[in-house]
Protein backbone atom coordinates (compact mmCIF):
# COMPACT_ATOMS: atom_id res chain seq x y z
CA UNK A 1 0.00 0.00 0.00
CA UNK A 2 1.28 3.62 -0.75
CA UNK A 3 1.34 6.71 1.10
CA UNK A 4 1.29 10.19 -0.46
CA UNK A 5 4.14 12.46 0.78
CA UNK A 6 2.38 16.08 1.03
CA UNK A 7 6.16 17.53 -0.37
CA UNK A 8 4.03 21.26 -0.26
CA UNK A 9 4.93 21.75 -4.16
CA UNK A 10 2.27 23.00 -6.47
CA UNK A 11 -0.67 21.02 -7.93
CA UNK A 12 0.36 21.05 -11.85
CA UNK A 13 -2.96 19.60 -12.82
CA UNK A 14 -1.54 16.07 -13.86
CA UNK A 15 -2.88 12.50 -12.56
CA UNK A 16 0.54 11.65 -10.45
CA UNK A 17 1.87 12.18 -7.12
CA UNK A 18 5.11 14.18 -6.32
CA UNK A 19 6.60 11.47 -3.94
CA UNK A 20 4.70 8.04 -2.58
CA UNK A 21 6.01 5.68 0.16
CA UNK A 22 5.76 1.95 0.33
CA UNK A 23 7.80 -0.91 1.61
CA UNK A 24 10.53 1.42 3.76
CA UNK A 25 11.04 3.04 0.27
CA UNK A 26 10.28 6.73 -1.28
CA UNK A 27 9.69 7.09 -4.68
CA UNK A 28 9.97 10.36 -6.40
CA UNK A 29 10.14 12.53 -9.69
CA UNK A 30 10.98 16.12 -10.26
CA UNK A 31 11.59 18.60 -13.05
CA UNK A 32 12.17 22.28 -12.72
CA UNK A 33 8.92 23.28 -11.50
CA UNK A 34 8.98 26.50 -9.97
CA UNK A 35 6.36 27.46 -6.53
CA UNK A 36 3.68 28.40 -9.14
CA UNK A 37 3.36 25.25 -10.62
CA UNK A 38 4.74 26.54 -13.82
CA UNK A 39 8.01 25.00 -15.51
CA UNK A 40 10.75 27.14 -15.92
CA UNK A 41 12.78 27.25 -19.32
CA UNK A 42 15.66 29.00 -18.63
CA UNK A 43 19.01 28.49 -18.42
CA UNK A 44 20.29 24.86 -17.44
CA UNK A 45 21.53 25.27 -14.42
CA UNK A 46 18.49 27.12 -13.53
CA UNK A 47 16.75 24.28 -13.96
CA UNK A 48 19.19 21.91 -12.88
CA UNK A 49 19.27 23.48 -9.70
CA UNK A 50 15.53 23.94 -9.40
CA UNK A 51 15.16 20.18 -9.85
CA UNK A 52 17.42 19.13 -7.32
CA UNK A 53 15.64 21.84 -4.64
CA UNK A 54 13.04 20.32 -5.37
CA UNK A 55 13.96 16.60 -4.51
CA UNK A 56 15.22 18.58 -1.43
CA UNK A 57 12.28 19.82 -0.65
CA UNK A 58 10.64 16.55 -0.72
CA UNK A 59 13.42 14.43 1.13
CA UNK A 60 12.85 17.24 3.91
CA UNK A 61 9.12 16.51 3.76
CA UNK A 62 9.92 12.61 4.21
CA UNK A 63 11.96 13.43 7.33
CA UNK A 64 15.21 11.51 4.89
CA UNK A 65 17.99 13.17 3.65
CA UNK A 66 20.36 12.92 0.28
CA UNK A 67 21.93 9.95 1.98
CA UNK A 68 18.93 8.11 1.90
CA UNK A 69 18.99 8.30 -1.87
CA UNK A 70 20.12 4.99 -3.38
CA UNK A 71 19.47 5.72 -7.07
CA UNK A 72 19.14 8.61 -9.14
CA UNK A 73 17.95 8.91 -12.75
CA UNK A 74 18.39 11.61 -15.04
CA UNK A 75 17.14 12.22 -18.27
CA UNK A 76 18.73 15.82 -19.65
CA UNK A 77 17.80 16.74 -23.82
CA UNK A 78 21.26 17.82 -24.35
CA UNK A 79 24.49 15.82 -23.32
CA UNK A 80 26.51 19.39 -23.19
CA UNK A 81 24.74 19.69 -19.52
CA UNK A 82 25.81 16.54 -18.39
CA UNK A 83 29.37 18.34 -16.93
CA UNK A 84 26.87 20.84 -15.02
CA UNK A 85 24.71 18.02 -13.96
CA UNK A 86 28.14 17.17 -11.96
CA UNK A 87 29.02 20.48 -10.71
CA UNK A 88 25.54 21.02 -9.36
CA UNK A 89 24.39 17.02 -8.27
CA UNK A 90 27.86 17.44 -5.77
CA UNK A 91 25.95 20.25 -3.68
CA UNK A 92 23.12 17.65 -2.98
CA UNK A 93 24.49 14.09 -2.18
CA UNK A 94 28.11 13.60 -0.44
CA UNK A 95 30.22 10.63 -1.47
CA UNK A 96 29.67 7.85 -1.78
CA UNK A 97 27.06 8.69 -4.74
CA UNK A 98 23.65 7.24 -5.16
CA UNK A 99 23.77 4.82 -7.82
CA UNK A 100 22.94 7.08 -11.02
CA UNK A 101 22.05 6.64 -14.72
CA UNK A 102 21.80 9.77 -17.59
CA UNK A 103 19.57 8.95 -20.33
CA UNK A 104 19.92 11.89 -22.97
CA UNK A 105 16.72 12.22 -24.70
CA UNK A 106 15.06 14.13 -27.82
CA UNK A 107 12.41 16.33 -25.80
CA UNK A 108 10.47 16.48 -22.04
CA UNK A 109 6.86 17.01 -21.91
CA UNK A 110 6.85 20.98 -21.71
CA UNK A 111 9.01 22.45 -24.82
CA UNK A 112 11.87 23.99 -23.31
CA UNK A 113 12.50 22.00 -20.83
CA UNK A 114 15.96 20.21 -20.10
CA UNK A 115 15.79 17.85 -17.51
CA UNK A 116 14.01 15.39 -15.50
CA UNK A 117 14.73 12.94 -12.42
CA UNK A 118 13.48 10.28 -11.18
CA UNK A 119 14.52 8.81 -7.52
CA UNK A 120 14.28 5.95 -5.13
CA UNK A 121 15.28 6.50 -1.53
CA UNK A 122 15.16 4.53 2.01
CA UNK A 123 11.98 5.85 3.39
CA UNK A 124 13.15 5.85 6.99
CA UNK A 125 16.09 7.49 8.61
CA UNK A 126 16.87 4.83 10.41
CA UNK A 127 19.41 2.42 9.00
CA UNK A 128 16.99 -1.09 8.44
CA UNK A 129 19.64 -2.57 6.09
CA UNK A 130 21.70 -5.63 7.91
CA UNK A 131 24.45 -7.00 6.49
CA UNK A 132 24.55 -11.26 6.30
Amino acid sequence: MRTIIDTGLPDIGQPFSWATQGGGMLFTAHGPVNPDGSVEIGSSEKQITLTFDNLAMTLKAAKINSDNVLQVIVYLTDERDILLLDVIYKRYFNAPYPNRSTVIIEKLVVPGMKIEITVSAIASSRNEIHKI
